[in-house]
């Protein structure tokens, strides 16, 4: 590690998740562990009664309400990725048990995503060639088709003052947050983070991936958002305060015409790199939650790369992408979110055994790939 690094900590002391499992860390590790979730919802109804690609099934998060976590003031001209990303972070701060209260910090967010809402975006300009006149489209739309829209209302409902930053990395944008938010901490200009990602899932997404023809054999499309409290503290936290330590991300790009070989090769590179910047051997791993992207053989690409860098040693592997289908810029957020669950309620997790580190891992079919190194609150006290 850095001497930046071992000098100031970057703990998660809370987080909030809402899946196609439902709200909450722990209905996602169920889920995940299972590798199923209960009936969903009908597609059409998720569609708003547009038709949904044949042969793709539709993995939403199931009745979310907005008004259930945000209340009903306000909320008529937000997104559905804007009200998810919301919701998580309400989720986030909720979570948060400080002795001290209500700590007055510099906070600010940062929040991965893909183009903001495609729904937002396509109908607003659709309905300027509908409209009487072009000039007749709400403006209070408006504000909903940009990228950062989502980090903006979280910030402003919250009265935060500290960095904003919203960052499309398709599907490292999840450890791409990570990796800026954990930079702003370290480097002293933020002390609080609400730090994520989000997706959501609608006619305009689902109808893009099925034509795109990326999504491999059994096509599944979902959508979440993930925020984690992540606080810089010099002074270590007391015991069963911080949920885990970031010790490092990283993330990297390889063309994707080089082949899967260059891909993987990459993808071991980034993770050795994580690894030694987090001050873990391969063998120091005990669970990896991995996040292949869809379409033939990236899971295959991901599994190569992992076994070059933890040189033969075989954690467990939580396959959250299997359970919720393809959540794109969400899925680092939505592994993340597993690996703690996994961490605080599965089998070991009060086990105080050298193997403390977890792994969250991204491929993307862009070439993109990305990891992250935790470690355990037993091995930071």
């Amino acid at each position: 590690m850095s001497a930046t690094a071992q000098s100031t900590a970057v703990r998660i002391t809370g987080y909030g998740v809402l899946s196609a499992a439902g709200p909450g860390g722990k209905a996602l590790y169920e889920a995940v562990r299972s590798g199923g979730l209960p009936p969903g919802e009908d597609p059409a109804r998720l569609l708003d009664g547009q038709p949904a690609p044949p042969g793709v099934r539709l993995v939403p998060v199931p009745d979310f309400a907005p008004q259930e976590y945000l209340g009903r003031k306000g909320l008529r001209a937000l997104s559905r990725t804007t009200t998810l990303a919301m919701a998580a972070a309400e989720m986030a701060l909720d979570s948060l048990q400080e002795s001290d209260g209500s700590r007055d910090v510099d906070t600010g967010v940062v929040l991965g995503t893909s183009t903001g809402s495609a729904r937002a975006f396509a109908e607003f300009f659709r309905e300027t060639y509908e409209a009487e006149r072009p000039y007749l489209v709400s403006p209070a739309l408006f504000p909903g088709l940009l990228l950062n829209h989502g980090a903006s209302q979280v910030a402003m409902r919250h009265s935060l003052t500290g960095v904003n930053a919203s960052l499309a990395g398709g599907p490292v944008s999840a450890l791409s947050a990570l990796r800026y938010a954990r930079t702003a901490l370290l480097t002293g200009r933020a002390e609080r983070l609400l730090t994520g990602a989000v997706e959501e899932l609608s006619a305009h997404t689902a109808w893009a991936w099925h034509r795109g023809g990326a999504l491999g054999d059994r096509p599944a499309i979902g959508e979440g958002s993930a925020v984690f409290v992540l606080d810089a503290a010099p002074e270590p936290a007391a015991p069963g305060s911080p949920r885990v330590e970031l010790t490092a991300c990283e993330v990297a790009f390889t063309p994707p015409e080089e082949g899967p070989h260059a891909v993987a090769a990459a993808l071991a590179r980034c993770v050795e790199n994580a690894l030694r910047a987090g001050g873990a051997r391969p063998g120091d791993v005990d669970v990896v939650s991995a996040g292949a992207a869809g379409g033939p053989g990236w899971g295959a690409v991901e599994t190569r790369g992992l076994r070059r860098a933890l040189a033969g040693h075989a954690p467990d592997v939580l396959r959250v992408r299997d359970v919720l289908g393809e959540t794109y810029s969400a899925g680092g957020a939505l592994q993340l979110a597993a690996l703690l669950a996994h961490w605080e309620g599965g089998p070991g997790a009060a086990d105080d055994a050298v193997r403390r580190f977890g792994l969250v891992t991204s491929v993307g079919h862009d070439g993109s790939v990305g990891a992250a190194v935790l470690r355990r609150p037993s091995a930071t006290g």
